[in-house]
């Protein structure tokens, strides 16, 4: 039969996280208090690297920067992810899904090339730790965040494009808790091979390559702390370095498992399991991993709450 023969798609029910109808209530309290703590958190991070004079070097404008992008990725994602499970019929419109894929690809996207951009910062601040103002200057860093977020944006538009090219007819059941790529092309009447291949070839190539500078700044970063004569020194730094490459093991191990790999061999229930890892628990980690355990931010923030008038 003709694709033109179907009924086309103008609404889409996301099947969420569990079908289970007596989990519904228990899985809305868990995913609220992730989400409360991920406003929490990086509200605090936005806040204090913005208002507090100790904390503006390029390190924390950075910092600031994945704050705004983990919580931009997590509300995308939790308020309809939220409501979902409280109300009967999931449905979303078909414009409201492809509005938020391109916003969940901008700022997934958008951390990926972050991430790159804070190993850089440390192997500069650690390698060349005398130069590290000249470096990395704030013309540097806003150039840098700038092609981060036009990137993101680019990247956005061209594969959120590509998805919704394609025909949807009959079939609207999407087998995830967000609209995303794979789940939305397996629904297709159409041939998917051209998306499926921009897909894959930018997901691939955004992961593997900001995963090459991450781990080339790091592979730099551990020669340089091997180099320092105190071990309390190195300890010190190795536990950090420790912190921070947790976060990026997460964050690029479920990337990789959930893109990087040939769709015959995805398991859409074993990737929406992974996905909640990078689009809730992760924004929730990081303000802990990067900063909360930093002594300066937490100096800020109790002259912050000490006296808030000191920074207005």
């Amino acid at each position: 039969m003709a694709p033109e023969n179907f009924t086309r798609v103008t609404e889409f029910i996301l099947t969420g996280v569990s079908d289970c109808p007596e989990l519904q209530i228990p899985l809305f309290l868990v995913f609220l208090v992730l989400y409360v703590l991920t406003l929490a958190g990086n509200l605090g991070i936005i806040t204090l690297t913005s208002v507090d004079s100790r904390l503006q070097t390029p390190m924390y404008f950075f910092l600031r920067q994945l704050a705004i992008i983990n919580l931009g990725n997590s509300t995308v994602i939790a308020p309809k992810m939220l409501i979902n499970f409280l109300v009967k019929k999931k449905t979303t419109s078909f414009y409201e899904c492809a509005t938020q894929l391109g916003g969940f690809l901008f700022f997934i996207v958008s951390e990926v090339m972050m991430l790159a951009v804070m190993a850089y910062d440390r192997y500069v601040a650690i390698c060349n730790p005398l130069l590290y103002m000249v470096v990395v200057s704030r013309r540097l860093g806003l150039l840098l965040v700038s092609l981060t977020y036009l990137y993101g944006f680019s990247t956005a538009i061209v594969v959120s494009s590509c998805v919704f090219s394609v025909s949807y007819c009959s079939s609207n059941i999407i087998n995830h808790f967000y609209c995303d790529n794979v789940p939305l092309l397996a629904l297709s009447c159409s041939d998917t091979y051209l998306p499926e291949t921009v897909v894959f070839i930018s997901a691939a190539t955004n992961v593997v390559g900001s995963l090459m500078i991450v781990l080339v700044s790091y592979f730099n970063i551990v020669l340089s702390i091997l180099k320092i004569r105190s071990s309390e020194g190195r300890k010190k730094a190795f536990s950090t370095c420790a912190s921070h490459m947790m976060s990026v093991t997460v964050f690029y191990g479920t990337l990789l498992f959930m893109y990087v790999q040939p769709r015959s061999n995805h398991s859409l229930d074993t990737d929406k399991m992974a996905s909640v890892f990078y689009t809730l628990v992760v924004p929730m980690l990081n303000p802990l991993i990067y900063s909360l355990r930093n002594k300066d931010v937490k100096a800020a923030l109790q002259r912050f709450m000490t006296n808030p008038r000191y920074f207005f």
